[in-house]
């Protein structure tokens, strides 16, 4: 996504998708949807999408039922997430590439 907004050729800094605005920021993208849900990832340098602690207690608190979880509880819960997601950098996550 950040090559296409860098290009300027394919899509804006801002628009909407769907049911979702977004807005590209420095290394990554903030998406909201129309029930005010925010997602806000970063993408590495291989395209990966990218999350951190602080970026799943932002979408937690923008849930219609708000949910503002502590950083062992989303610790946890990462770590019960393994193998399905890895740790590409210290405290830094993504989705694991999927098997052949």
């Amino acid at each position: 996504m950040l090559s296409l907004v860098r290009s300027h050729r394919i899509i804006s800094r801002r628009g909407e998708i769907g049911t979702y605005s977004y807005q590209v920021h420095g290394a990554g993208c903030l998406f909201i949807s129309d029930n005010g849900t925010e997602i806000d990832v970063d993408f590495a340098a291989d395209g990966r999408e990218t999350f951190d602690f602080w970026r799943l207690r932002c979408y937690g608190r923008s849930l219609p039922e708000p949910h503002d979880p502590t950083e062992q509880n989303l610790r946890t819960a990462v770590e019960s997430l393994k193998p399905l997601l890895i740790e590409v950098r210290p405290g830094w996550f993504s989705v694991a590439e999927a098997s052949a």
